[in-house]
């Protein structure tokens, strides 16, 4: 029975939750990988393009609250989320044509795009704050849990209660779905392999005939739909606040990096070894060995960082690959 709760704690506390937070990394790093990967830049205005289409959402779903409709067990959220994307997509595509164009068309080196995307992130952020306010944000309405922890212990017998939240599991579904629905685009339409063709050889694209605007405007419309998907169930899941989004900028740029910048594979698998590495260094391990070794007693929790460092962890990952490994582990772009 001993293990039996061990193992129902580290699904409590360390699986689930990684599993979850993992999903939404590996969204955000494919909005960055398809960045550098085509547009050839590291947008550093991501994790803000993801709050203010979060924010876009948030409004959109007060919006159809106020008229009465809501989307049964499911957050309201996924009824305004097309239209969040929508809005986000217009105002990326805007913010491309008034800084980002004109460097391009100037043919200007990839650091000017860095520091243009810092510029628009300082700007992004405050239009998040100004549309929402600083204050935390709950949008969560709908089913809030799949597996109830006291319900479990009744029904297992067990000490340890499992908790799975409609939201994780929400999160998992769509993260699937859209994965999916973005390598099947890729690889199966026109546009798709015309980006493809664009990131591989630039001069040879063009020399087929591809268009590189619409190739960019594509590019810049995939990734606001990445960012506003991966912004609201990263809101969904935790809560919403404008500042917590410009932390997340860490984590998936690590993610990109660690699975290879530019490879989409390998910003799904990074996003994962980000999440796990992150939730398992901070979780204090104590619960799990009093019931693996229950005469023993710790003096400490058994906990390598505190949750207030869990940033650090991907910082030290980052700076790991970039010394030993710049590709990444699936051999993207070298940084």
């Amino acid at each position: 029975m001993d293990i039996l709760n061990a193992l129902v704690a580290i699904l409590n506390y360390v699986v689930i939750p990684a599993t979850a937070y993992g999903a939404q990394l590996a969204l955000g790093a494919l909005g960055v990988t398809l960045i550098y990967g085509i547009l050839r830049f590291s947008n550093f205005a991501h994790g803000d393009t993801m709050a203010i289409g979060t924010a876009i959402t948030i409004l959109f779903t007060w919006m159809l609250q106020s008229f009465g409709i809501s989307f049964g067990p499911l957050p309201t959220a996924l009824l305004a989320l097309p239209l969040g994307i929508a809005a986000t997509a217009v105002l990326v595509l805007a913010t491309d044509r008034a800084v980002y164009r004109f460097y391009r068309v100037q043919r200007a080196a990839p650091i000017i795009f860095v520091m243009a995307s810092v510029g628009v992130m300082f700007v992004l952020n405050g239009l998040t704050r100004l549309l929402i306010g600083v204050d935390e944000r709950r949008f969560d309405d709908g089913t809030r849990f799949v597996i109830n922890a006291r319900e479990f212990r009744e029904w297992s017998g067990l000490s340890e209660g499992l908790a799975l939240r409609g939201t994780q599991v929400l999160t998992v579904v769509v993260a699937v779905a859209v994965v999916w629905a973005l390598f099947w685009f890729l690889n199966r339409t026109r546009s798709g392999k015309a980006m493809r063709a664009y990131s591989d050889n630039e001069d040879l694209a063009l020399l087929s005939g591809i268009d590189p605007e619409r190739v960019v405007r594509l590019t810049w419309i995939i990734a606001a739909g990445l960012a506003t998907i991966a912004g609201v169930l990263y809101g969904l899941d935790k809560s919403f606040r404008p500042f917590n989004y410009f932390q997340m900028l860490l984590p998936i740029f690590a993610a990109a990096i660690v699975g290879g910048l530019g490879n989409p594979v390998g910003a799904i698998a990074g996003g994962f070894i980000v999440a796990f590495s992150e939730v398992a260094v901070t979780y204090p391990w104590r619960k799990v060995a009093g019931y693996l070794a229950p005469d023993w007693q710790p003096a400490g929790l058994l906990q390598l960082l505190g949750t207030e460092y869990k940033f650090a962890v991907s910082f030290v990952i980052l700076i790991v690959v970039l010394l030993f490994r710049p590709t990444g582990l699936f051999r993207g772009k070298s940084v």
